[in-house]
């Protein structure tokens, strides 16, 4: 598609000043009987004004802090342990594989939204593709995947917890914390609002990995290094089993699952023309951040990692990290319940005043959403005996799923009628089936893989009780 058919069709949001009858508070104001407000139509939430929450109101900065903040989370930490299974060759390739094949994916969202603004959610695009029946399925697979996302940022948090009060008190009432705080901020309206805690999020996790990272290379051995002589035995090239080598594969994959999202951040953008730089701003931070902690983390500790990480440099480092990380920990939890929440909410008033204005159904309403989704995300995370193997299933299956295969589907639907097809119209083709394909593959495998290893880990361990108020730090 050239540059100038994308100008054209990009920016359908247009501004007008209109002539809006005004309530009478005084009697000079009744002479004039209408005031000027500043009106805002956009093809997916219709007329924003001042009167209600500006749902368009991120900058590309803000965006970029955003897109990184919905990957940058604990699943940077299960990178280590990722290298130490794959060998570390092998795995710096297949992380920057992912790394350029999900930047694909995620401009093609940029580009899908300029080319159809009424686009919100990866359900439109089913709906586009497949019908109701593809809107029905995109869009349960988007509630799902993130509602297992949110139960896990619960759990993330009620582990920092644990590590920095030293198991204070009940894992149980430390998840219900992590819930209540977490369905306290999604619950603010917009991303635009949201944005300021995304810098506070990524700054403070960031902080903690880092402190981790210098900590195991100015150590003389990681913390679960037996006593005696010690040398690292980090591998260049690794020998996992099949199994093994595709869980790996799916938490690279995992660590770069943020697709999803972009689409309602985009939506949220002041000028979504903006979109592709802050993609690039962030897709380059999140790889190079990936490559630097997972090969320097993995070289000092070897085999003798942790996951998450930040236990690998002993109690006191680990205590001092999670401290760090917790306000990141949180807004990630909180990006993950408000994500759901606001798909359900414009779902459920779309072309309607009560999704622009600030009436009383407008805010039973929201606040409905992001506490059920809460409550969903919580009994899930609380009540599942094999949680943490179930959100590696959900991460195969959905989460790969969703950052591939619509986005070849979405090149083939705007390009597969195109005239005066040509040698790069032919190698894009290729491409896009290359991309289905693959992302078909790693959904399957990435499945297999995580059942394996929630019968190896049930078999092992029995799995977890619900509720429980075991330290949930002990292990990490």
């Amino acid at each position: 598609m050239p540059a100038s058919s994308l100008n054209m069709n990009s920016d359908k949001v247009t501004k007008s000043s209109e002539l809006t009858p005004a309530r009478p508070a005084s009697m000079e104001e009744s002479k004039v009987g209408y005031i000027e407000v500043e009106v805002t139509h956009d093809a997916v939430f219709g007329e924003i004004s001042e009167d209600g929450p500006n749902y368009r109101n991120v900058g590309w900065v803000g965006t970029a802090v955003l897109m990184m903040k919905t990957q940058i989370g604990l699943g940077v930490l299960s990178i280590p342990d990722a290298f130490n299974v794959l060998g570390l060759i092998p795995g710096i390739i297949i992380l920057i594989s992912i790394a350029c094949f999900t930047t694909w994916s995620n401009y093609m969202v940029g580009v899908f939204k300029l080319l159809h603004p009424e686009v919100y959610s990866i359900d439109d695009v089913g709906r586009m593709l497949f019908g109701r029946v593809g809107l029905w399925c995109f869009g349960a697979a988007y509630t799902l995947f993130f509602i297992f996302v949110a139960g896990s940022g619960m759990l993330g948090l009620s582990i920092a917890l644990n590590a920095v009060s030293v198991h204070g008190a009940c894992t149980a009432i430390f998840v219900a914390v992590a819930a209540i705080a977490g369905f306290g901020l999604s619950s603010i309206q917009t991303l635009g609002r949201i944005s300021w805690l995304a810098w506070v999020g990524i700054s403070t996790i960031l902080t903690a990995i880092f402190t981790v990272t210098i900590a195991v290379g100015v150590q003389d051995r990681p913390a679960d290094a037996p006593d005696g002589p010690w040398a690292s035995d980090y591998k260049l090239v690794g020998n996992p089993s099949f199994a093994e080598a595709i869980t790996a594969v799916s938490s690279l994959i995992f660590s770069f699952a943020g697709t999803p999202a972009f689409f309602a951040i985009v939506s949220e953008m002041r000028d979504p023309k903006m979109y592709t730089r802050s993609l690039l701003i962030c897709q380059f931070t999140v790889t190079a951040t990936y490559i630097i902690i997972g090969t320097i983390v993995y070289y000092f500790c070897g085999s003798y990692v942790a996951s998450p990480a930040l236990g690998s440099a002993g109690p006191l480092v680990k205590r001092i990290a999670y401290g760090l990380a917790l306000p990141g920990l949180l807004v990630t939890t909180t990006l993950v319940i408000h994500l759901p929440a606001k798909f359900v909410f414009v779902r459920m008033w779309t072309g309607s005043q009560h999704l622009v204005e600030n009436t009383l159904t407008h805010w039973i309403s929201w606040f409905g959403c992001t506490f059920g989704i809460t409550v969903i995300a919580y009994v899930i995370a609380s009540g599942i005996p094999v949680f943490g193997g179930l959100i590696s299933l959900i991460g195969a299956l959905l989460g790969t799923s969703m950052s591939f295969q619509p986005m070849g589907c979405m090149w083939l639907y705007d390009n597969w009628c195109k005239k005066g097809r040509t040698l790069h119209w032919y190698w894009m083709v290729f491409f896009s089936v290359f991309i289905i394909v693959s992302g078909t593959f790693l959904t399957i495998a990435g499945t297999y893989g995580s059942i394996v290893g929630i019968i190896n880990s049930y078999n092992e361990s029995g799995g977890s009780a619900a509720w429980s108020c075991a330290d949930n730090s002990n292990s990490v």
